[in-house]
């Protein structure tokens, strides 16, 4: 496995239906460290489908990751070398994600309960590509102790090599919660996370899981490596043009909402050029001036005048000229 140079300090959650390459490039403009992660995509999908759709993005993205959905050691190690070809700068296994579909392949938050799997899963996948191999993982499932099923999965993938893991710090239930639920009901258990940490130093260890912003993050820095935002960054994106100051400590760095607009409207418009629809890019940005004056006349543009037949750049400018401007977290 290569040596992981990739700086996990502040993360971007992947998150379905959210995190695509829209949204991707989005966030790239308001912090250019940020390691960014792609929706979960099945091998399947991966190996199967529509390849060229399903794994395109901006190659100012870097760093981004790709995070895979499955259970099969060689349908894994086979998109994983997809991924490496196509220049992805890790591979991530999703071993937490609770939905209907994902238990119906037994897969994703259905692997806390088989870790065995898991390791042979991602020895399969470090063995078939340089970059690094990853895991993010739940506490566990239903009724599992959640220190022996943490600890139990950690430990069986780092004696196969794998040292980076991403852990939301609730449990997951598989009957009984939706997928928005099981990101909000089961309790955050974070100290033993930190824990996890202490008693494990030698592995690089991100937390996340319910934070809301980076005063939160910095605070989780004290225990340990690195901070995965999901939610607070995607309704609150401005919150992200302080990240490449506040935590890679780039002087002078910070983005402001008006900026990151600026600097996405190139992209805009080579997309509508190449056939995407403006509110499938518009929709990422509906909460970026989240408290200034002006932000609902923002998201009001944005959600009903990008919808109309031939809706352009110009729809973006309108609404940017009605808002007022915020400062970096």
């Amino acid at each position: 496995m290569k040596i992981n140079k990739l700086d996990h300090r502040l993360c971007l959650a992947p998150m379905m239906d959210w995190t695509d390459r829209h949204c991707r490039a989005f966030h790239r403009t308001l912090t250019r460290r940020a390691l960014l992660y792609t929706e979960m995509l099945t091998a399947k999908a991966i190996l199967h489908g529509d390849r060229a759709r399903l794994l395109a993005y901006a190659p100012a993205e870097h760093p981004v990751a790709l995070q895979l959905g499955g259970a099969d050691p060689a349908e894994l190690a086979a998109a994983a070398r997809i991924g490496e070809d196509l220049g992805f700068d890790e591979i991530n296994l999703n071993v937490g994600c609770p939905s209907d579909r994902v238990q119906g392949g037994d897969f994703g938050a259905c692997l806390m309960r088989a870790p065995a799997r898991v390791a042979a899963c991602m020895a399969a996948v470090a063995a078939a590509v340089r970059v690094p191999a990853t895991v993010k993982c739940r506490l566990g499932v239903d009724e599992q102790d959640p220190e022996e099923s943490l600890f139990t999965l950690v430990d069986q993938c780092a004696a196969v090599g794998v040292t980076r893991f991403i852990v939301h710090a609730r449990k997951a239930w598989l009957q009984g919660l939706s997928p928005k639920e099981n990101r909000e009901i089961p309790p955050l258990d974070y100290a033993l996370v930190h824990r996890l940490k202490r008693e494990r130093p030698t592995l690089t260890i991100i937390i996340n899981g319910g934070i809301a912003d980076l005063d939160e993050a910095e605070r989780h820095l004290a225990h340990v490596d690195g901070v995965m935002l999901g939610r607070a960054a995607y309704h609150t994106p401005a919150i992200l043009g302080g990240v490449d100051r506040r935590f890679f400590g780039e002087a002078g760095a910070d983005v402001s909402p008006r900026e990151a607009v600026e600097r996405h409207l190139p992209y805009l418009a080579a997309e509508l050029a190449d056939g995407a629809r403006l509110p499938a890019m518009t929709r990422h940005m509906l909460g970026l001036f989240h408290g200034a004056r002006g932000a609902r006349t923002w998201r009001r543009i944005l959600t009903v005048e990008a919808i109309r037949p031939g809706a352009g750049v110009e729809v973006v400018e309108r609404a940017l000229a009605t808002v007022g401007e915020l400062t970096p977290a």
